[in-house]
């Protein structure tokens, strides 16, 4: 067992890993490899709760390379914890009637420490700590889980506070501050796995028409209806972005000018094939238009962003509602001084 000076040099290790993690993933991965360093746990999980669901927030140890195991509130020793806010340390998980065996698991749980990871009251998951042999977990370990399950909630919410800060309040998008950055975060990705880039940029036909014929509140909902059907369109690892007024960003890792193209088609399509109920009494038959550009593994991601307006102003000089793909940079530019809205 680690002494008292060890365990709180590798806390404050933690600490300050936890400064320079990235994400909210990568703080919680700290947190997971602590645990195995810190007590006898082989494998050591956070699970988020998301509804009813426990999601895998990190996962270290033996078995992180397979399938997690689902859970949901009051399924199993983690279910239990999740819905009860109460911590749960096994001496001997076969003969605790809430433990839930799974073969799928792939490895083996005999003891184990889990801990509710809570904020002001609010349960936000569960920090779940094993170990093959029984009685691995002293009254100490269960101290230390409950300093990274603390550890783990401010991670939570420092990502939340970016989260806020880099979030379009109105439409729930990223923000325009958030655009050049992450085009560039995306383009490094790209390099370093030898994936193509594609991004979209959307504008919202005639939307000044709706603000005035509905006023500003209905064009707001519009805003927002169109985010959510969007997000609804794309992959989970898209990002969108609202560029400004009614210009959005699809930021697409991993897809070519056609998949890009494609994206672009069927959300135009969903928006065309009918109006948009906004609230009672009140539909709008929306269009967008759509130009597409992908990344040249060279230019800069302001070029870019440019190339992609420039297709976009093109479809609507060619009667909106439609999706155009980006050429080469020199011929797009001409297009740039008869710009439409």
């Amino acid at each position: 067992m680690r002494g008292m000076s060890e365990s709180f040099e590798a806390l404050a290790a933690m600490t300050e890993q936890l400064l320079d993690a990235s994400d909210c993933a990568a703080r919680l991965q700290v947190v997971t490899d602590a645990a195995l360093g810190l007590t006898p746990a082989d494998h050591a999980s956070v699970r988020l709760s998301q509804g009813d669901r426990l999601q895998v927030g990190a996962r270290s140890g033996v078995g992180s390379d397979r399938p997690a195991p689902g859970f949901r509130k009051g399924q199993g020793i983690l279910g239990w914890v999740a819905q009860t806010g109460q911590t749960a340390r096994v001496a001997d998980s076969r003969i605790d009637p809430r433990f839930a065996p799974n073969d799928a698991r792939g490895f083996a749980v005999s003891s184990l420490v889990s801990v509710p990871i809570r904020r002001r009251g609010e349960t936000l998951g569960v920090l779940s700590l094993s170990a093959p042999q029984r009685d691995a977990f002293s009254a100490q370990h269960e101290v230390l889980a409950t300093l990274l399950a603390q550890a783990a909630a401010q991670a939570l919410l420092t990502s939340r506070l970016e989260e806020i800060a880099i979030t379009d309040a109105q439409t729930l998008a990223f923000n325009h501050g958030h655009l050049m950055p992450r085009l560039r975060e995306e383009m490094d990705r790209a390099v370093r796995r030898g994936e193509p880039l594609s991004v979209l940029l959307i504008d919202l036909d005639h939307f000044k028409r709706v603000n005035d014929a509905h006023g500003h509140a209905v064009g707001d909902l519009l805003l927002r209806v169109f985010a959510d059907k969007a997000r609804d369109i794309v992959r989970s690892a898209d990002v969108l972005v609202r560029r400004g007024g009614e210009e959005f960003v699809l930021i697409m890792p991993g897809a070519h000018a056609v998949d890009a193209h494609n994206v672009g088609e069927r959300m135009r399509e969903t928006l065309a094939s009918a109006p948009l109920r906004l609230r009672d009494g009140v539909s709008v038959h929306q269009t967008i238009s759509i130009g597409v550009a992908t990344w040249d593994g060279r230019e800069t991601p302001e070029l870019l962003d440019e190339r992609a307006d420039l297709a976009m102003y093109e479809a609507k000089r060619m009667g909106r509602n439609r999706v155009v793909t980006a050429g080469s940079t020199q011929r797009l530019l001409a297009l740039g001084s008869g710009r439409l809205r």
